[in-house]
């Protein structure tokens, strides 16, 4: 549980340039949601009786915290590789499915239960559905609002409602949360746009 959580905190603190430090991701709306899986997945598996069943009250209670105010399920008998990223919160819903690693979850996502799995890094865009028997592959982007009925190969962006539209490559393109005085008229982080070469022959 531990090892996961490490990586998921690892994996968080390179989307938002905003929060540096462990402890700002801690103060991150999604951040109880992931530990509340890991946490929850740990005691459905735990081998010893009694102990098991002490633990799954605070297991319960934080989960039902976590449906209520932030709108976030994640069933604890899903099998969710380390990495996880819950990039925005809000309507989302993982059912007991096996993800690989390092896999990206924005709001309005939908896994449902008849998935049989999702492979290693696996970017969910917002409002997107998996739903029937499909499998999805490594590497793979599922654009938003997307609703995937059936298999995706792996490194494959796909699309559409329902989606067929199937593009080569599945790199996600990750905007990390910046400033607003870091982006400039060239749309460069950290540079300046150049000056204009008419305004000095005109002056």
């Amino acid at each position: 549980m531990f090892d996961n959580l490490r990586a998921d905190f690892k994996a968080n603190l390179g989307h938002r340039k905003l929060e540096r430090g462990w402890w700002r991701v801690l103060l991150r709306l999604e951040t109880p949601a992931i530990i509340c899986y890991r946490y929850s997945h740990w005691v459905v598996n735990l081998k010893i009786p009694v102990v098991r069943q002490l633990l799954t009250i605070p297991a319960l209670i934080l989960q039902r915290f976590v449906q209520i105010f932030l709108g976030i399920f994640i069933s604890p008998e899903a099998e969710i590789g380390p990495g996880l990223v819950i990039h925005t919160p809000f309507a989302v819903n993982i059912a007991p499915v096996k993800i690989g690693a390092n896999c990206t979850v924005q709001s309005g996502v939908l896994i449902g239960s008849g998935v049989r799995s999702v492979g290693d890094n696996v970017y969910f865009g917002a409002g997107c559905k998996i739903i029937g028997d499909g499998k999805i592959g490594n590497n793979v982007v599922v654009v938003a609002n997307s609703v995937v009925l059936t298999d995706v190969p792996d490194d494959t962006t796909i699309m559409g409602v329902p989606a067929r539209i199937k593009l080569r490559g599945g790199r996600p393109r990750k905007f990390a949360w910046r400033s607003g005085d870091s982006v400039n008229t060239t749309g460069q982080p950290g540079t300046s746009a150049p000056p204009d070469q008419n305004s000095k022959s005109r002056s």
